[in-house]
């Protein structure tokens, strides 16, 4: 209780001490002032061997694991030290991989989108429990603590969690921190139940109500809670009824919104003065308590003082640590084994996944339909099911927001997995997770949690598959930084990508337009190619060069270029029929990244280019490599960059006409190949 009290005042003194100096903490934070007592009791009950979440309000909970002020501090004030980011995240905002501590991954502002990768965790940790993988420490079962404040519990994200969690039976507590506020919004305007009424409707989900303001009852509480997760290995909800004594953020001042009878009301129950209580009724005279402040008022003072005069980040450190270095850097294996079998791009990827799961224990496969029963609605992944057992493999609600965002969770524990979208128009409700949670964590970690994950999303049009399932969603893709995205045109591109973006330690997004899975559109018959043998990888990030023109032609300024990848590569094809031994035709299969020396090279050999894409024009990831090489090459162009794309239209037409006329083809690539060639 001492220790708690200790610890308590240091995190009300760093409070005080960053408000008094706020010229100087300038950086947008938040403290626990008002939810001490609960974040100390659970914080000081966590073990090595645990996977945590805080949320940024959780500077007691992180005094209460072992961290120092000092250390939280260099993250306020965004200094190079940083354990955190190295100066690139908010206070308290934590991450560690730090031996006699427990694990924190990667999260974004927590605001309830963590609440995802937390429960990805918990699915890690069950995971690698049934398979014999997870290496306990000292005979302690492992648990993950998921902390966040009330008013993000009314976040979609949140429901589809907590539905995994509970169908799953996963080892994860929920720490739900009510002091009754989101900003300026009231609970009373922003929820219709708390967080423990909510949780009652999650059949299988334990749940305990608490008040957080009182040490020992949050202690006993919290210990019996932590108990429960980590010997029945099921959830559990701990909704704590907290104070909020300090502002929102150090940018939203409580004056602003709260009326005076609010702030009356919190202050009476400050944690503070209740612990200062007991101690009294255990015996602690007033003189500890006196000397205990001023000695947590002078520790604070010289921990701020530390951290003020630490450097700032070298600026050169700006670009570091946005991908983990890859160990797939070369193209290797055999490409087209003598006697092996021709396959379709469904099969190659298929044998890609089985073949990795073979080797790769640790390797999990889910998604919408993918399990035994159906094995994928395009077949991609028959049979998989019944090989490797539905621990393995198997399926999910309809839950994209869930299946990418777990996967930041399940990558922090170990577990290495594949995950599908059904369709490229699905991808969407997760794109948030994608982009909050997944591409940033290499980078606002400072390199310490890559993402590896390997995400599938079929994509494009054909044979009037209309407006939701049809999209192609690359440019969208593109936008986010810290992700790759791979698209293959043939099966040994299939096979070779697919095994290489496994084995990137950094979230790679796979585009498989479903038109060449079987090629049974015309004119993509060499989407079939020789099964490449099991050890054949190409590393991310070069093309290939499908076709190519004659040295004469290019000597005679009749030649030119074509730059596209999928369903485009097979229009170029047979546009460039027409204009035998005049065309080359380069392959992109990795956009990003990009194989630009590949890019550019081939248009200043020609001085003509097309880019050519399936995506609607405007705006497009194709009209963006067009500006590029009109950048880089502007010397050697013999005419402007030309563009061939889908129509503006906002979807993919049901009717095959009208999806035909939207769509590019043969003949409209034909068209822009002989104006090009006539400059």
């Amino acid at each position: 209780m001492q220790n708690a009290f200790r610890l308590m005042l240091e995190a009300r003194r760093m409070a005080v001490t960053y408000e008094a100096n706020r010229a100087i903490c300038k950086y947008v934070h938040s403290t626990s002032s008002g939810h001490e007592a609960i974040q100390l009791a659970t914080g000081l009950q966590l073990q090595p061997c645990d996977y945590v979440s805080p949320y940024y309000r959780d500077d007691a909970m992180l005094l209460a694991m072992g961290f120092s002020p000092q250390e939280l501090m260099l993250q306020l004030l965004a200094k190079g030290d940083d354990p955190f980011s190295a100066g690139r995240s908010y206070y308290s905002h934590p991450n560690i991989k730090r031996p006699g501590m427990p694990h924190i991954p990667h999260q974004s502002s927590a605001t309830g989108m963590q609440v995802i990768p937390a429960t990805g965790m918990a699915q890690g940790l069950q995971y690698l429990e049934q398979a014999g993988l997870l290496q306990q420490q000292g005979g302690v079962a492992p648990i993950v603590l998921c902390s966040l404040g009330d008013g993000s519990v009314t976040e979609g994200e949140v429901s589809e969690a907590w539905q995994f969690a509970v169908l799953h039976q996963l080892p994860i507590l929920y720490l739900v921190q009510d002091n009754d506020w989101g900003i300026s919004v009231s609970s009373e305007e922003a929820r219709a139940m708390d967080a423990y009424d909510y949780a009652a409707g999650f059949k299988g989900m334990a749940r305990m109500r608490i008040d957080g303001t009182d040490f020992i009852k949050s202690y006993t509480a919290m210990e019996e809670a932590i108990h429960y997760v980590r010997s029945t290995r099921q959830p559990m909800v701990v909704h704590a009824q907290v104070a909020l004594l300090g502002h929102h953020t150090s940018g939203v001042r409580k004056e602003w919104y709260r009326p005076a009878e609010d702030l009356e009301k919190h202050q009476g129950m400050d944690p503070l003065p209740i612990l200062e209580q007991e101690l009294r009724r255990a015996g602690v005279t007033d003189d500890y308590l006196h000397t205990a402040a001023e000695d947590a008022k002078a520790y604070i003072n010289q921990e701020f003082a530390a951290a003020v005069a630490a450097p700032d980040p070298d600026p050169q450190t700006v670009t570091a640590h946005v991908f983990a270095p890859t160990p797939v850097i070369v193209e290797t294996g055999q490409r087209s084994p003598a006697g092996a079998a021709k396959v379709m791009m469904v099969d190659a990827a298929l044998h890609a996944v089985e073949e990795l799961m073979q080797e790769f224990p640790e390797c999990i496969l889910y998604g919408q339909d993918v399990g035994r029963r159906l094995g994928g609605v395009f077949r991609e992944a028959a049979t998989l099911g019944d090989k490797f057992g539905d621990e393995r493999v198997y399926n999910t609600a309809i839950q994209e927001a869930y299946i990418i965002g777990s996967t930041a969770g399940l990558c922090a524990t170990g577990v290495k997995p594949i995950v599908e979208v059904q369709f490229g128009d699905y991808i969407f409700p997760g794109l948030n997770q994608l982009a909050t949670e997944i591409a940033k964590s290499c980078y606002l970690t400072a390199g310490k949690y890559p993402v590896q994950t390997l995400l599938r999303v079929p994509v494009g049009a054909y044979g009037g598959g209309g407006p939701y399932h049809s999209a192609c969603v690359e440019s969208t893709l593109l936008s986010i930084k810290g992700i790759k995205v791979v698209y293959p045109s043939n099966a040994a591109d299939m096979k070779g990508l697919l095994k290489a973006a496994f084995l990137d330690p950094n979230p790679v997004v796979m585009l498989e337009h479903k038109g060449l899975y079987w090629s049974k559109v015309p004119g993509t018959q060499d989407a079939i190619t020789v099964e490449p043998s099991a050890d054949y990888v190409i590393p991310l990030g070069k093309g290939r060069i499908v076709t190519d023109a004659t040295d004469q032609a290019v000597a005679h300024g009749e030649s030119m270029c074509v730059i596209t990848y999928g369903m485009g590569v097979y229009w170029a094809q047979a546009a460039a029929a027409t204009w035998p031994g005049q065309v080359t035709i380069v392959d992109l299969r990795t956009l990003f990244p990009l194989d630009e020396p590949l890019i550019y090279a081939t248009v200043r050999r020609h001085g003509k280019c097309l880019v050519l894409t399936e995506e609607q024009l405007s705006n497009s990831f194709a009209q963006s490599l067009a500006g590029r090489i009109q950048q880089a090459c502007f010397r050697e162009l013999d005419a402007p960059v030309q563009t061939v794309g889908a129509l503006d239209l906002p979807a993919v037409p049901l009717n095959m006409g009208l999806e035909a006329m939207m769509l590019p083809n043969a003949t409209k690539v034909e068209a822009a190949m002989k104006e090009l060639l006539a400059w």
